[in-house]
């Protein structure tokens, strides 16, 4: 798929006629689902998907154990990476889900773009009537319904009665929008709760998420399951334990590397095992052994970066962005570090929605030096030389760098010792589609 394909086409025309960024207010994706035959009523059992950071990689491990499991699987996400088309996965009967044919897609938009009559309303708020066109018209067992932004006013919250509603780790994000207190955010996650309906948590960084979470729960008469209360995961022995009510489960670790993925596994299998899908301990297995979630602690090992690089060198990408993130990718790299030891660039370009500063603390005294780039694919990104400051007053030696090649290439050049360089690209999602794309590794 290619920025010319119908879909991609289609969807550019909506860019140009429809405002930018997202409309807290559930009235506009209402009518235009009505207008559609309200799809959303049609679905196969959902889970809906929110947080701050996880929630990305607790879809991805959903749908591996589902797919283990012998279970077709829809899956909507976003932002995508690369191509439009990695929001919407189409579950298969027999094999793993697809990313949704062109046309099929093509179709969709057009559908629902002729069905907003050219009312006001955001992109997204289309293309989120497009995932339940789509997911209502392909046949399915389950839906993972991954949330846009906060929770309460995103499009996808049109959601009657999810089989479950997951809520992971609660941080500083998107504060214009949501709120600048962490408990102002949760209230926001916490409105996909909903009357009846199991609700899993994810560990929470500070006591006032969970207790917001807990209370909206508690007058939704949710029933409530709490990482580290009812369900926990920890390393023994190379392996994953998870243990809950019903036992513990010997598990092998999972693919995708970090500590936090440890929490995301458990918050994954315990909601599949509470909305009724109750996979075999086989299916979790192969799950963990299997899953992808590209862009998150992604090592590159070919393409024109790679070779840049001093030999062996290591790449790897993250696209997280804020403060919580940050936290965790820092010490997914410590660990990195304690186990084989190599000098730490950060390569980061972010976007001027973010909290830059907060994002480097974590990385002071791991990182030997920060290169700041250009967010070439998007007209909000922050001038290298200004993020360069930020990561400064977080206690980083920094530059501004042309492009993440210029940056390697700064480094590789001059490299003189038996220990090659570990890079970590990171900052903006737009930045890792990039790398991705210019690496021959889009998400398929």
């Amino acid at each position: 798929m290619t920025t010319t394909s119908l879909a991609t086409t289609e969807i550019e025309s909506l860019m140009l006629k429809h405002p930018k960024g997202f409309d807290l207010s559930l009235d506009r994706i209402r009518r235009l689902l009505a207008d559609l035959g309200d799809p959303q009523h049609r679905l196969p059992p959902q889970i809906h998907i929110a947080g701050t950071n996880g929630k990305g990689s607790v879809t991805a491990f959903c749908r591996a154990i589902l797919e283990a499991d012998g279970r077709a699987t829809h899956v909507h996400t976003s932002p995508h990476l690369v191509n439009w088309h990695e929001r919407y996965r189409i579950g298969r009967y027999g094999q793993p889900g697809a990313l949704v044919d062109d046309r099929l897609l093509a179709d969709a938009v057009v559908r629902a773009a002729a069905a907003n009559g050219g009312e006001m309303i955001t992109v997204f708020e289309i293309l989120t009537a497009v995932t339940f066109l789509l997911f209502s018209e392909q046949p399915a067992d389950v839906a993972l319904i991954e949330v846009g932004l906060g929770g309460r006013f995103d499009a996808t919250n049109v959601l009657e009665k999810p089989a479950a509603t997951v809520i992971t780790s609660i941080s500083l994000d998107h504060q214009s929008y949501l709120g600048d207190r962490v408990e102002l955010i949760a209230a926001e996650k916490g409105g996909i709760i909903k009357p009846g309906v199991p609700v899993i948590v994810g560990q929470q960084g500070e006591a006032v998420a969970l207790d917001v979470l807990t209370s909206m729960a508690d007058r939704a008469n949710a029933p409530l399951l709490v990482y580290g209360q009812d369900f926990f995961a920890y390393e023994e022995h190379g392996r994953l334990v998870y243990q809950d009510d019903t036992g513990l489960l010997d598990l092998p670790m999972p693919r995708l590397p970090g500590r936090h993925q440890l929490i995301n596994a458990a918050t994954a299998i315990a909601t599949l095992r509470h909305a009724g899908f109750g996979p075999s301990d086989q299916a979790i297995e192969t799950g963990l052994a299997q899953v992808e979630w590209p862009g998150r602690m992604q090592q590159i090992a070919s393409g024109p970066l790679y070779r840049a690089a001093f030999p062996g060198s290591e790449l790897w990408l993250d696209g997280g962005h804020n403060p919580g993130a940050g936290a965790a990718i820092a010490e997914t790299l410590a660990d990195m570090e304690e186990r084989v030891s190599r000098p730490l660039f950060l390569i980061a370009g972010m976007i001027n929605t973010k909290d830059p500063m907060g994002f480097f603390e974590s990385f002071a005294g791991i990182a030997r030096h920060v290169f700041t780039v250009p967010v070439e694919a998007s007209d909000a990104g922050i001038d290298p030389s200004e993020l360069a400051e930020a990561a400064i007053a977080a206690g980083l030696d920094a530059e501004p760098c042309a492009t993440v090649e210029e940056a390697i290439r700064l480094v590789s050049s001059a490299w003189d010792s038996d220990r090659a360089p570990r890079f970590l690209i990171c900052g903006s999602l737009y930045l890792v589609g990039d790398v991705l794309a210019q690496s021959g590794l889009a998400p398929r």
